[in-house]
């Protein structure tokens, strides 16, 4: 095949490639595969219950909460302008329940269906409680009177302490102090009015997904709205708010910010180095369409593996510009071998180190595939089909030139000797210093993992959220236990369990749960036959509460409820939790769910020093903060496995490509470099995630092709080649752009990747992976 029929076929052949990929992604829904929801990073199938529940959440009427503080100099004002904006956000579609936490009807229509209800709710419970004692204290009496006596004690006993006074008018219906038991019990569960004084707080329940980004807009705008509607009556008014839209709607336009941004400026830094590293300026644009190829070939082969793709692949991902370009910078910048030398032969004389180093790199990420992170997984098809469209458009890109010769400066063509230069002393003691850095550094290595280092959520917006969480009583002290059971007969039963065994274990805590409002199954079914043997306990209680100095006849109203209950056919547990569910609004409403097949009661729990862990599973502590960075935390143990199973992998291939003597010199440039950079992190007392790891294993990579194009190098010259220099620094740069992210992760794996790349070009400078042949020595 002539030169020109050469040229034609390459730029034919690059001409389709890129018509296919842009094709390809022409017909995505754009906005449809890429996801910017955090939770997607997460396993579907995740096996960690906790974090299931998490999902499940996060589709539920839970997510849809949005908690609204409002404040201003004076109160009148501040209920005036709480009022109005109440009521602009009633009127807007958007919203479908909005309450006023001062409001009492949602406490009220509870506490109304409570004592309506008390005796079937509450009463199974509190005889089973009395009838224990019975049995403890060796049955004293019978039943019955026993029964009349302690309670008219216990009556007596409860009017003399102060709280007694809020009960003054329930107590002639309800003697047997069902509801202020119950009041007691479940008193965790309200507000402390000091802790809100001076604030106005709005608990609201928005119609659409908070995660739908259609949706988002429109909730903010009506917000924003409310807010102007509030100013108009108080100017001064201030409002604090949390909701997952208005999160998931910042955190995706600044992802989106910084998508564009890194990309333009990572791109432009490569390019920019390049034009100072190369004599010609229009050399350096050449390389424009290889990183742009790399990219179109990343998005085609993560979108076409993957449903869908998290929008942290492709912020990640604008590092693929530094990593693409060394092929090119190998094609441009390797000398020919004689005067003359065609493109072809060029190509076949540098195929082994180019094949050599993409392929092992991309063995080294696609292994990555098998991960149960998500996230991890995509990056790897992500990096992998990007090297390997960065080399298939090197290839065709030079090929369609006439010449694809460049000429680099005279700073990175210098020959120099670092024994010479530097002087053999100098150079030993960079050695030393540079291996004890690498020996001893990783061991002070510390590990955080924190998954709120993937948001790129300001520090403000989240401390908000944070203080108004706590005045809406999630505050850190507490902790949140989901109770779960396939019937809501089954939850309660597990309820039971988990309470008895939480006091057991941390007497000193409080736990509080409306599913204390709902009888245990076993006491709804024993009280058959207790209603049977309490059939005369009105008159053997009017006799007991007479002798403890009360007048009698003031229970009536108990003693008609109590002969209205006998007398009606026993409630069926099912209708039981329907009326309690049903009487709940706003917030409460959300604290157990009645859904076949997927029943739970949640408990709060305040004062406990740890999260416990009950034995039969059925109860699980919902801190997603914690379960979520447990979750990370096991996924980079993972992650690591599967990196040293491909360093592995990439070693073994270098040493089956260049044999054991070659082999082993130029695998342990990038393992070294690696060590370095970890050795330089921990002695700086820099704690690593998840993402610094990601980096390590792209900058073992990166640092594994220097060490490649060094060794070929090394068959021509008896310097480092001027290709590799480039190289490196480009590639620092691109990724020291990433470094300066404000998304933690990306700033992580950016900031890794240049260390461990600077390392890497100090390593090839002061001790190339070959040895250099003598002055007048010949090549082979």
């Amino acid at each position: 095949m002539d030169a020109r029929r050469q040229r034609l076929t390459a730029r034919l052949l690059l001409l389709l490639g890129v018509a296919c990929g842009i094709g390809w992604l022409a017909t995505l829904d754009l906005s449809h595969k890429i996801s910017t929801d955090l939770l997607d990073l997460i396993p579907r199938d995740e096996r960690e219950p906790e974090l299931m529940f998490a999902r499940e959440l996060a589709t539920a009427a839970h997510a849809r909460v949005a908690m609204f503080v409002l404040r201003a100099p004076d109160e009148a004002d501040r209920e005036a302008a709480t009022a109005a904006f109440v009521a602009s956000l009633r009127a807007a579609p958007e919203f479908a329940e909005i309450m006023t936490m001062g409001d009492t009807a949602a406490p009220d229509a509870l506490a109304r269906h409570l004592f309506e209800h008390r005796l079937d709710l509450l009463g199974p419970g509190w005889l089973a409680r009395r009838h224990a004692d019975w049995e403890a204290a060796g049955r004293p009496a019978p039943w019955a009177a026993w029964l009349a006596e302690t309670t008219a004690a216990r009556l007596e006993a409860f009017l003399a302490r102060p709280e007694a006074m809020a009960f003054q008018d329930l107590i002639p219906a309800d003697p047997l102090l069902l509801v202020p038991d119950l009041v007691a019990q479940v008193q965790a569960l309200a507000q402390d009015p000091e802790e809100i004084a001076g604030r106005s707080l709005i608990w609201v329940r928005t119609r659409d997904d908070p995660l739908d980004e259609s949706a988002q807009a429109p909730v903010i705008a009506a917000v924003d709205t409310a807010l102007a509607a509030a100013h108009a009556i108080e100017p001064a008014t201030t409002l604090q708010w949390a909701a997952i839209s208005r999160f998931a709607a910042e955190n995706r336009q600044r992802i989106r910010g910084e998508l564009e941004s890194l990309n333009f400026i990572s791109f432009g830094a490569v390019l920019l180095v390049a034009a100072v590293g190369l004599r010609r300026l229009y050399s350096a644009l050449h390389l424009a369409p290889v990183l742009l190829c790399a990219v179109l070939a990343a998005w085609v082969g993560a979108t076409a593996a993957f449903e869908r793709v998290h929008v942290l692949v492709f912020v990640i991902g604008s590092l693929l510009g530094g990593v693409a370009i060394d092929y090119g910078f190998y094609l441009q910048l390797q000398p020919p071998l004689h005067l003359g030398e065609s493109y072809t032969a060029k190509v076949r004389r540098l195929l082994k180190p180019l094949l050599s180093s993409a392929l092992t790199t991309v063995l080294g990420f696609l292994l990555l595939v098998v991960s149960d992170l998500p996230l991890i997984r995509q990056l790897g098809v992500f990096i992998s089909a990007g090297l390997l469209g960065a080399l298939a458009a090197a290839l065709l890109w030079f090929g369609q030139m006439k010449t694809a010769q460049a000429e680099a400066r005279g700073f990175l063509l210098r020959a120099w000797d670092p024994q010479r230069d530097l002087g053999r002393r100098i150079r030993v003691a960079a050695l030393c210093a540079a291996a004890g850095v690498a020996l001893v550094g990783p061991w002070f290595v510390r590990w955080h993992d924190d998954i709120r280092e993937l948001e790129a959520l300001p520090a403000a917006m989240r401390a908000e959220a944070e203080e108004v969480r706590a005045l809406f009583g999630q505050g850190p002290g507490r902790t949140l236990y989901i109770t779960r059971g396939a019937t809501p007969a089954e939850a309660r039963a597990a309820l039971g369990r988990f309470l008895a065994e939480h006091a057991a274990h941390h007497p000193e805590a409080s736990a509080a749960s409306l599913g204390l409002a709902l009888p245990n199954p076993d006491d709804h079914t024993a009280v058959v036959s207790h209603r049977r043997e309490l059939a005369d306990f009105p008159a053997r209680l009017h006799e007991a509460l007479a002798r403890h100095g009360f007048e009698a006849e003031a229970f009536t109203p108990f003693v008609e409820a109590w002969t209205a209950w006998l007398a009606s056919p026993p409630c069926g547990y099912d209708a039981l939790v329907a009326g309690l569910h049903g009487a709940l609004r706003g917030a409460l409403a959300l604290s157990f769910s009645t859904e076949p097949g997927a029943s739970w009661f949640a408990t709060v729990v305040d004062g406990a020093p740890t999260a416990f862990a009950p034995k039969d599973g059925a109860t699980i502590a919902l801190n997603r903060l914690e379960s979520l960075n447990d979750l990370f935390t096991r996924y980079r143990i993972s992650a690591l496995r599967l990196s040293c199973l491909g360093l592995g992998l990439v070693g073994a291939s270098v040493l089956a490509i260049y044999g054991l003597r070659r082999g082993w010199r130029i695998f342990l440039l990038p393992v070294g470099s690696c060590l370095l950079a970890f050795g330089v992190l921990g002695l700086l007392g820099q704690p690593l995630n998840l993402f610094h790891l990601l980096g390590a294993f792209l900058g073992v990579c990166l640092s594994h092709n220097y060490a490649i194009f060094t060794a070929e190098n090394a068959r021509w010259s008896d310097h480092p080649a001027p290709s590799v220099r480039l190289s490196a620094l480009t590639t620092a740069v691109s990724f020291g752009v990433l470094a300066f992210s404000r998304i933690p992760v990306v700033a992580a794996l950016g900031s890794t990747v240049a260390l461990i790349v600077a390392a890497a070009l100090l390593l090839v400078e002061l001790a190339p992976p070959t040895a250099r042949l003598p002055r007048g020595a010949s090549r082979a």
